[in-house]
């Protein structure tokens, strides 16, 4: 066989925040080869594998188009949390080769052994979670930027308190909702237990750039930190401000009616 011919192709993507492995392997099993490891689902069907991770990602290898929508359509069918933009990552591979590497988005693997792809996909389906955070946290700081221009041009933030309270509110949906989840992109621990694994896992995450992208994440994470500060500055300040002419008003109020006392 030619090397143009062996060339597949591999997808990873994000559809949810998370999927129900059991119910997946219980109806998976019945058409399909499964291997569930360390709460992953490994799905064997005549040279394509598919990897299903329980926080939402799932990489393909040389699946069909037409197998991979059936497939996601059973997977959104398991999960309470669809993502609204779902993420993708495109790559191409050949099995068989001298040396395990990724080059321009292609893969070159040195076998065919299931826990190789596994290896791999690991790494991609961290990748792929990344970037849902990273869309997520991008979002929101774009939809927020213009909360501090307001502060800067006009020294306060024209926003009611129902306003400031239902953004503060977003602003720590999406800081919790990373935050819990961040433990997602430490090295799995499958690899604990088969470290001869682990090269295979470390070429996915140095060429994904996963490390360096996790602390630029961190970083937007204390943007959006920032801004949740900024909005409960302005809220306590606005509720003293409230306070102090309660204050003002009933020390008005007795003064008029010592007043009015005094002249009756």
């Amino acid at each position: 066989m030619s090397e143009i011919q062996s060339v597949k192709r591999c997808v990873a993507y994000c559809l949810a925040q998370n999927f129900d492995i059991s119910a997946l392997a219980k109806i998976l099993s019945e058409s399909n080869l499964i291997r569930i490891i360390k709460g992953a689902l490994f799905v064997e069907d005549d040279e394509t594998w598919s990897v299903i991770f329980a926080y939402g990602a799932v990489v393909h290898w040389n699946v069909s188009a037409e197998q991979q929508l059936k497939r996601h359509q059973l997977l959104l069918e398991h999960t309470d949390n669809p993502l609204e933009t779902i993420e993708e990552d495109n790559f191409t591979f050949t099995l068989d080769c001298q040396h395990t590497r990724i080059i321009e988005d292609h893969i070159e693997i040195e076998s065919s052994d299931p826990i190789v792809l596994f290896s791999l996909s690991q790494g991609m389906a961290q990748s792929i979670k990344l970037a849902s955070f990273e869309t997520h946290a991008i979002t929101t700081i774009n939809k927020t930027n213009y909360i501090p221009k307001s502060l800067a041009r006009d020294g306060k933030i024209k926003l009611g308190r129902h306003e400031i309270a239902k953004i503060r509110g977003q602003l720590f949906l999406t800081k919790s909702d990373i935050i819990l989840n961040y433990d997602l992109l430490d090295k799995p621990d499958f690899f604990w237990e088969y470290p001869e694994y682990e090269t295979y896992y470390d070429i996915a995450a140095k060429y994904l750039e996963i490390a360096p992208r996790t602390d630029v994440l961190a970083k937007k994470l204390e943007t959006i930190y920032e801004l949740f500060e900024m909005l409960a500055d302005e809220q306590k300040h606005r509720h003293s401000s409230i306070l102090e002419w309660i204050i003002i008003g009933l020390i008005a109020f007795e003064i008029g009616m010592t007043i009015v006392d005094k002249v009756l």
